[in-house]
């Protein structure tokens, strides 16, 4: 009886150990399954994403009569009549109406805009200066000014002496001019004198003291978008040690939110300090002196138009034009060079094609010519 339980008890361990190995076979079965069909629905999902982005571009061109297949490369064919011919109704309806930044919304009830500088300024004798603040501003024309105006905002936040701000050499503008040849400097200083202290240059003592090479001064790299507490509890001590400090780039580094007394700062340095240089100024008078003479004919309208075909909107834009493979190499290593792997990252589609149907592409200056002769013949 004892050899015969011992039997059924071996029989039963052989059974439990088989069914562990089954087990396991079915598992990995169904693991595999689920993942072939997970991999199944992500790449339905990528091809219906794609056919969404590529078929999307034509949506509002079915009045048009245009036939997708009948496109044509991307870029080899001018096609921004075509949102020219959709939007035209709008713009029409817009021009019969008031115009919004004429009309405001406030006439209604009486009230009227006020300037930001109408504020009132907190006005008191500057005490003695903590040091000197020396920055570059960087990006466009527009990244500039915002920059020179934060840069107000921090020296007197730091009780500190602006060196009238130097201008980063871009890459794609490769424009050497200084800050005396777009803004009126003297002006400038004339300006913010009873706020804040601006000096052309460095003392010579202080520039004697750094050798004579402003690279040497620390470069303190702010964070973007810092607040002011974070300019008195990390750059003020490292001001008082040495006297100056850098900060390069000096784009987006102060926070919007300030208090109030700053942010009136920083409207003043807008709207009246900063004053293009003469030259500049008498070229737009010329300008704007012949744009209202030449209008006369048209009822008083005239179009005024940035035509900004760069090389690093272009390539931002991912478009397509007729420069073949040379071309878009080149577009390719200046969005590798400019943004740095940003348009190769996972999930990201890129369909030149539907850029330039969607209205997208940067307009060629012959596209422009034949945009602008649209405009014309419709009599807008």
């Amino acid at each position: 009886m004892q050899v015969e339980a011992a039997e059924a008890s071996m029989r039963g361990t052989e059974t439990v150990v088989g069914a562990k190995p089954a087990a396991r076979r079915l598992g990995r079965v169904l693991v595999g399954r689920r993942r072939r069909a997970a991999v199944l629905l992500l790449a339905l999902a990528y091809t219906a994403a794609m056919l969404m982005l590529t078929m999307g571009g034509g949506e509002g061109f079915g009045s048009s009569g245009v036939v997708e297949g009948a496109l044509g490369p991307p870029g080899s064919v001018y096609r921004s009549h075509l949102v020219f011919e959709r939007l035209l109704p709008e713009m029409r309806a817009f021009a019969s109406r008031p115009n919004p930044l004429v009309t405001s919304h406030y006439k209604k009830s009486g009230k009227q805009w006020k300037p930001c500088i109408s504020k009132r300024l907190i006005h008191s004798e500057l005490p003695p200066s903590n040091g000197f603040l020396i920055v570059e501003a960087n990006g466009g024309l527009n990244q500039q000014r915002i920059s020179i105006c934060d840069a107000i905002a921090v020296a007197k936040i730091l009780n500190a002496t602006l060196v009238t701000p130097a201008f980063h050499l871009n890459s794609v503008w490769r424009d050497s001019s200084k800050f005396g040849d777009i803004f009126d400097e003297d002006h400038f200083i004339e300006s913010l004198r009873k706020y804040v202290r601006v000096v052309k240059d460095l003392p010579e003592d202080v520039f004697l003291r750094f050798n004579h090479n402003i690279s040497i001064i620390p470069n303190m790299r702010t964070k973007a978008f810092s607040p002011p507490s974070y300019y008195l509890e990390q750059v003020l001590p490292k001001l008082l040690e040495l006297g100056a400090v850098r900060i390069a780039p000096f784009s987006n580094r102060l926070a919007h939110s300030v208090p109030m007394n700053i942010q009136a700062l920083r409207c003043l340095t807008n709207y009246e300090a900063l004053r293009f240089s003469e030259p500049i100024r008498t070229l737009a008078d010329n300008m704007v002196d012949r744009m209202i003479k030449r209008s006369f004919l048209t009822g008083g309208k005239y179009v005024s138009v940035h035509l900004r075909f760069e090389e690093d909107m272009v390539a931002f834009s991912c478009c397509k034009y007729d420069g073949g493979s040379k071309e878009n190499n080149a577009m390719e290593n200046a969005r590798e060079r400019s943004w740095r792997g940003k348009f190769h990252r996972p999930g990201r589609v890129i369909n030149p094609e539907a850029n330039r149907r969607n209205g997208r592409c940067p307009l060629t200056p012959l596209e422009f010519i034949q945009g602008w002769n649209d405009v014309a013949r419709n009599g807008i």
